[in-house]
């Protein structure tokens, strides 16, 4: 038990520190700071220099005498926690698992609008002789003398005309002509809007009120009426001006506050919440009782509900939202891409209303910081978005829903890389909550889990009411394209013709975006490379550029090579752009929207388009894999996919589950509603077959196939794999680094972790070996991913840190990647 009267030691995450002395750094609480809590903000002296840094409080103990000498915290920036016992734990178990710093992981827990930045603050210090100062301290000195107060180092070089980079204040402060101190200061203040009320002291009775103009007492009438009011209300209700508002507070007669308002990117329309009954099948009821009774067991744990294209998963979705929110508790729902969230959330608005809350990263941060204020407030009850979602602060959560789970963006690429899912099965394990994992095309690792027992599995093998798979038809590109040059068959385009006669709609994939993704010279052979990565440059037809798909670099259109010289090259490959091109020209009465991640950069851009589709403003949706899952749209009979070879190709172990994947789930965006859909899959291999499977919408022969093969080269359901990246400018050095890493490693296993079972691949090149100028080279281990593989590869990265030799490469740790390339 902590009593007042003792000394607080405050364990403390503090940011930018380095992973290899990352720990919880101890600081004491001065005795005006003893309400803080773990969870709080802080700022604290940081190392010799005791320069501030922020950190977060992650603990509290009482200081035992004889203890070492502790630096007090400078600041406390949250009154309360903004983090509970859960995201404390949280934090921690990002740290293990994905080899990040706590501050890291606290980061990646808040949103960013929450954040605050250190700045640094100086006066100057009387009477300080300046004789030996030249003249740019001597005019610093005096402007900060000027201002008799601390001011914000920025500001008092921008007095002065000097770069905001100068190094000279913290110079002054050495010499003790400045006194320098550090303040936290909020990136995104919160949206406020100016409101008025009558005064406490106001009597309308009185004969102040017999002295007001005729338009002073209209105002006074609302605010009797209303009791509160904001000026912009008062002045829309009554058509009279601020002035008038202004001159009652300078008689004192109303007075003035600010409350509060949220950035909501719903457009500030409220929406009633309309429960429309939901009829289940018998074989939705089954999948959804059998659900609720796992939930009131209320011991956690997870379920997978694999249902065909068009199964009517979501109805079963919405009723156990539904049973979820009776019992009082909260639900988080999931979509893998952007492009998916708006008719997501359009569902859940029209049935629930202001109690959905949406995370996204199309949002504006200040968007984003007040719908996790309305989650955090329980002001809302359902968090729909991205991968993001997961950590919505809700409080008694009941439900986490995983929709379309084997899709790869649930995987984050930058520190920390966690895995959504595995952050939902730890919350929903602290809250005794149901995970439910739906997909028609699970994961390879998620249906072994199913069928293992690990997972509850519910099937639905039917399309809802009365609607039937589509007819797939496999077409042989060698024999059957209209031309060489055309990308078409003339049975996908006899489709389309009869699709656009009779009024309906159609799909067609190319999982590419640009016009042409090959550039080269007939007369040399030189490759048109980025010059930052090694990567063929991308022809775009819209802006008339090459361009790099990794750093963005581009470069105009050329002709002529710029290694020879000759005026010949070829450009090949086919993207979105060129088969638009083609498609208008072979249908030039067709309306064609494309979809990719060209088309798509302005915001909101995806839930424009997508709606104007839905309303029948176009024919043809084309795009990348974007149009390929979890779309609805009844009136779409034909699905078209170009070329079902691309991702055959791929070198990666999860290649042929990704084509089956991408087949089988475009596939079924054809006839969902009452009308019959068609599906037309062009290849230039016909006969293989992972194409034929998709093509039969057969995911339990697939999973068979591809578990034996999993088993035989030992890749997961059957390990998990480690993927250890070293990255930096110098080849060689990055290089050595990978090899230096590799000894290390195989002296750990043969002496203190012999007991781990380990495959170890490389040191390699990636598959990109270089990335906006920088060198990526890989090991993969395949490992059991158990608490002693990951202590000896963090004692790994901590010993790799220590060493000299190694330039400026970094190395990062990544488990369980979405893809080794």
């Amino acid at each position: 038990m902590i009593i007042m009267s003792d000394k607080i030691v405050a364990g403390v995450a503090v940011e930018n520190s380095a992973y290899s002395f990352d720990i919880e750094f101890q600081y004491l609480l001065r005795e005006d700071m003893s309400y803080a809590k773990p969870g709080c903000r802080v700022i604290v002296p940081f190392g010799n220099s005791n320069k501030g840094r922020q950190g977060i409080i992650t603990s509290v103990s009482v200081y035992k005498k004889g203890e070492k000498k502790l630096k007090y915290i400078s600041e406390l920036i949250d009154s309360e926690p903004i983090m509970n016992s859960e995201m404390l734990k949280l934090m921690h178990i990002l740290k293990e698992r994905t080899f990040c710093t706590l501050f890291d992981a606290a980061k990646t827990i808040l949103p960013a609008g929450l954040s605050h930045r250190v700045v640094a603050s100086y006066i100057a210090v009387p009477e300080s002789d300046l004789s030996g100062c030249d003249e740019d301290e001597i005019a610093i000195y005096n402007a900060a003398a000027e201002s008799k107060s601390y001011t914000i180092g920025e500001k008092l070089l921008n007095k002065v005309g000097m770069t905001r980079d100068c190094s000279i204040l913290d110079r002054m402060a050495s010499k003790g002509l400045l006194e320098r101190n550090f303040d936290s200061v909020r990136r995104l203040g919160d949206l406020t809007v100016k409101n008025a009320r009558l005064s406490d002291g106001f009597d309308e009775n009185t004969e102040t009120l017999d002295k007001l103009t005729k338009k002073q007492k209209e105002i006074i009438k609302v605010l009797t009426d209303v009791g509160t009011a904001s000026v912009k209300e008062l002045c829309y209700f009554t058509g009279l001006t601020p002035a008038v508002v202004n001159a009652l507070e300078k008689k004192g007669i109303i007075e003035f506050f600010d409350s509060e308002i949220y950035r909501t990117p719903f457009d500030n329309i409220s929406v009633t919440a309309d429960k429309e009954n939901i009829v289940l099948t018998d074989e939705q009821e089954r999948a959804y009782n059998n659900l609720v009774e796992q939930l009131r067991l209320g011991k956690g744990g997870a379920s997978l509900l694999y249902g065909v294209t068009g199964s009517g998963k979501t109805q079963v979705y919405l009723k156990l939202i539904d049973y979820v929110l009776n019992e009082g508790k909260q639900v988080i729902v999931m979509v893998p891409e952007i492009a998916l969230t708006p008719q997501t959330l359009n569902i859940f608005r029209r049935r629930y209303g202001d109690k959905v809350a949406v995370f996204h990263s199309a949002l504006s941060m200040g968007q984003r910081t007040d719908e996790w204020k309305r989650v955090k407030r329980g002001e809302a009850s359902i968090a729909v978005g991205t991968r993001s979602a997961v950590f919505a602060p809700v409080e008694n959560l009941g439900l986490v829903i995983i929709d379309e789970e084997q899709e790869h963006t649930y995987k984050s690429e930058q520190t920390p890389r966690y895995n959504a899912k595995d952050v939902a099965k730890f919350r929903c394990a602290e809250h005794g909550a149901l995970l439910l994992l739906a997909s028609a095309t699970p994961s390879i690792e998620t249906y072994a889990n199913a069928l293992s027992g690990r997972y509850s599995l519910n099937r639905l093998d039917k399309r809802y009411s009365n609607a039937k798979l589509p007819e797939v038809k496999i077409v042989d590109m060698c024999v059957d394209a209209l031309s060489e040059s055309s990308y078409f068959s003339k049975a996908l385009l006899d489709k389309l013709k009869s699709n656009l006669e009779s009024g309906k709609q159609s799909i067609l994939l190319i999982n590419r975006r640009g016009y042409n993704t090959f550039v080269a010279c007939r007369s040399c052979g030189h490759v048109v490379t980025c010059p930052s990565c090694s990567i063929s440059m991308t022809y775009h037809h819209a802006n008339g550029r090459l361009m790099c798909h990794y750093c963005g670099y581009s470069q105009p259109f050329t002709t002529v090579c710029p290694e020879c010289g000759s005026n010949d090259m070829r450009y090949s490959g086919y993207g979105t752009q060129k088969i638009e091109d083609e498609l208008s020209s072979l249908l030039p009465e067709a309306r064609i929207l494309r979809l990719d991640a060209d088309s798509t950069m302005s915001k909101f851009s995806h839930e424009k388009k997508l709606n104007d589709f839905e309303n029948k403003k176009y024919d043809i949706l084309l795009g990348t894999q974007m149009v390929a899952k979890g779309l609805d749209f009844e009136n779409v009979t034909l699905v078209g996919v170009i070329n079902a070879d691309q991702q055959l190709n791929n070198d990666d172990f999860r290649s042929q589950e990704r084509t089956f994947d991408l087949l089988t789930q475009v596939v079924g965006r054809a006839g969902r509603g009452e009308y019959k859909g068609t599906a037309i899959i062009q290849t230039m291999n016909p006969e293989n077959e992972i194409i034929r499977i998709a093509a039969q919408q057969n995911y339990d022969k697939f999973y068979d196939t591809e578990i034996n093969m999993r088993k035989m080269l030992i890749y997961p359901p059957y390990c998990d794999i480690c993927l250890v990246g070293f990255v930096g400018t110098n080849e060689s050095k990055v290089n050595m680094s990978s090899k230096l890493f590799f000894d290390k490693l195989k002296n750990k296993l043969s002496d203190e972790f012999a007991s781990q079972k380990v495959i170890i691949l490389g040191p390699m090149t990636a598959r990109v070996s270089k990335i906006s100028n920088k060198f990526r080279y890989r090991i993969i281990i395949k490992c059991k991913n158990s608490k002693d593989f990951r202590r000896m590869i963090s004692d790994l990265l901590k010993e790799f840190a220590q060493e000299k030799n190694t330039g400026d490469t970094s190395v990062y740790i990544d488990i369980n990647p979405e893809t080794i390339l």
